[in-house]
Parts: C-alpha cells; sequence; structure tokens
C-alpha cells in the first residue's frame, strides 16, 4: 500500500514551490510602492550584511513613495548606498531624518521587461514542480520494485499527477494577476 505521508510530503513541496514564487513576485516592482520591494536589499551595517528592514522602518505614506526611517541615523549612508546598488534603478533622498524613494512609473518598454521577467520566473517555478514530480514517480516505481501492488502505484501516479496539475493552474493564475497589476497603467 503506498503510504498517505508520500502525498503529504509531495504537496507541502509543491507549496513551497508556490509561496517562493508568490515572494519572488512581490519584489518585482509594479506601478504602486510596496515594502516588500527592498526585501532582497542588504545594507553593510555593524559589520556583517542586514536586510533592510532591521535597520529601519519603511512606511508607504503616498501610493507611488517609499519612506525609510533608519533606527540609527548613521546608518543613512550605509542605506543609502544599498538601495543605489540594488536593481531598483530608484535614487533615494535623504532629508537627515527620512529616506524617501519616489517610485517613477513604468514606461511600456519597461512594463514589457518585467513581464517577461515574470514569465521566466514563473517557468522556473514550473520546472521545480515537475522535478518534485519526477522524484515522487521514482520512488513509486522503486515501491513498485518491492512488491507494492502495480494498480496502487498507477493511482498514485495519477495523483500526483492531479497534484502537479493544480500547482501548475495556481503558477498561472498567480502570473497572470501579476501581469494583469504589471500593464496596469
Amino acid at each position: 500500500m503506498v503510504d498517505q505521508s508520500v502525498f503529504t510530503d509531495t504537496e507541502e513541496r509543491m507549496k513551497k514551490a508556490f509561496d517562493h514564487l508568490k515572494k519572488d513576485f512581490t519584489t518585482i516592482r509594479t506601478g504602486r510602492a510596496s515594502p516588500a520591494l527592498l526585501d532582497r536589499i542588504h545594507v553593510d551595517a555593524y559589520g556583517s550584511s542586514m536586510p533592510i528592514n532591521q535597520v529601519a522602518t519603511v512606511s508607504v505614506p503616498e501610493p507611488r513613495m517609499l519612506q525609510l526611517q533608519p533606527f540609527d541615523r548613521s546608518l543613512m549612508s550605509a542605506i543609502e548606498k544599498a538601495i543605489q546598488k540594488s536593481d531598483l534603478g530608484i535614487n533615494p533622498t535623504n532629508d537627515g531624518v527620512h529616506i524617501r524613494l519616489l517610485l517613477p512609473s513604468l514606461n511600456e518598454e519597461r512594463r514589457k521587461e518585467l513581464v517577461k521577467t515574470i514569465k521566466k520566473r514563473t517557468e522556473e517555478g514550473k520546472v521545480a514542480l515537475r522535478n518534485i514530480r519526477r522524484d515522487v514517480l521514482e520512488d513509486l516505481k522503486k515501491m513498485k520494485d518491492k512488491g507494492t501492488p502495480e494498480d496502487e502505484v498507477k493511482r498514485a501516479e495519477v495523483q500526483v499527477q492531479k497534484l502537479t496539475d493544480k500547482y501548475i493552474g495556481e503558477f498561472d493564475t498567480a502570473l497572470s494577476h501579476k501581469e494583469k497589476e504589471i500593464m496596469e497603467v
């Protein structure tokens, strides 16, 4: 008999791949400001590299602006440098207390580039799902070789394929939502 933990583990791994894609999508800039845009930026502070949200409070005072208030003002220049070195393409403005990031509106060309990027990342996620499916199917074949009845293994393979199809559908839905968000003027 095929153990149910096989399906539980498979679904958990596929959900992690989907969650990774969603988190990755939050770091892609659309027309609106979101603190998640800064998640990948690390600041050299206190002798180590720290995420920006551990050295400053990030807020959204306006739809197209992010505002950072460093916990320690001596880190202002380090935060500015980290933002300038990032791939966001935004110049920070510093008034001595806050660092403001004004998000320019995206032009059509940049929107199309971002759509290509999210499609590529979605495809990478789908490849990860297919790799998970392949690993599980290999495990099921090993179970068959060890004496598990063939019809149970076939049913398990069908169930794994249904799980894969479900998550591929979720990836496609997330992609279409993000694409719509990016293309929105």
